[in-house]
């Protein structure tokens, strides 16, 4: 069936990948961004959006209610990586993480939900993280955004579960995006040799685990399977196993300071 979907931070990575993948199934995909012009080449319907702007967003979701009359599927896929030191982070620099990454998220579930509620069905994918289910050093800010998105959908389910709206996460792990490039990364704010050595060597194994990761288009037919399915499930992993489910059983079985020092020790902090 044809449905009409929105689709944030569809200008690279996952979310050009999922356009894509939906177009090719036939939908109505509107792909949004924060500039047009970076919608280059694509043959869905490209929309100017600034997730973090009430009025941008409000006339985007606007639009598409005007030339579809309503919107089926919300793709939730917009956001920005940073990566600092948790304990000298000034509050700005966290502010802008979560402006995207969360409240981005919720300007969009805002002005989309009534309108599902109102037709009794609907679909909502929220692009999270494996570090949305636990704490990377260095990455505190990104790591807490994604935790609160976690909780966040979890709330949102349970308060839709009798509305004909399905909510989901999906949890990548790392792939090659242009967050790479794009990482905002703060300098190391004072003079501590080994501390100042941990964060860049936590930031190069991050790295070149995406240069190294999977393509994005793994996601984006993923994504084309959620969306065709009646009864998607609640959550779902995207990466090769050592990266996702291994973590999550580890997780599971060990204490949590031994779970600890193990994630450190892989980003080479001993």
């Amino acid at each position: 069936m044809k449905k009409v979907i929105l689709i944030t931070g569809a200008s690279s990575g996952f979310g050009l990948a999922s356009a894509n993948a939906l177009q090719a199934d036939g939908h109505i995909v509107y792909g949004a961004s924060r500039s047009i012009k970076e919608l280059k080449n694509i043959s869905f319907i490209p929309l100017e959006m600034d997730v973090t702007d009430d009025a941008s967003v409000n006339s985007g979701v606007e639009q598409i209610i005007k030339e579809q009359g309503k919107i089926d599927v919300l793709i939730n896929n917009a956001g920005i990586v940073t990566a600092g030191p948790a304990y000298s982070t000034p509050v700005e620099f966290a502010k802008k993480q979560f402006e995207v990454n969360f409240f981005g998220v919720v300007r969009l579930s805002t002005a989309v939900l009534p309108g599902m509620i109102e037709q009794k069905k609907g679909l909502v994918i929220n692009m999270s993280s494996m570090a949305g289910l636990f704490g990377l050093a260095y990455q505190s800010k990104y790591v807490a955004a994604k935790f609160a998105l976690e909780g966040y959908s979890q709330s949102l389910r349970m308060e839709l579960q009798n509305t004909g709206v399905d909510v989901v996460v999906v949890n990548p792990g790392d792939f090659k995006t242009a967050n790479t490039s794009t990482r905002d990364k703060m300098k190391f704010p004072f003079k501590h040799p080994k501390l100042e050595a941990e964060y860049a060597a936590a930031i190069d194994v991050q790295e070149e685990n995406e240069i190294n990761g999977g393509d994005p288009a793994v996601v984006g037919k993923l994504i084309a399977k959620i969306v065709s399915s009646s009864k998607p499930a609640h959550r779902y992993l995207a990466g090769d196993f050592g990266q996702t489910r291994l973590p999550l059983i580890v997780k599971a079985l060990l204490p949590s300071t031994m779970f600890s020092k193990m994630i450190n020790g892989y980003y080479n902090i001993k």
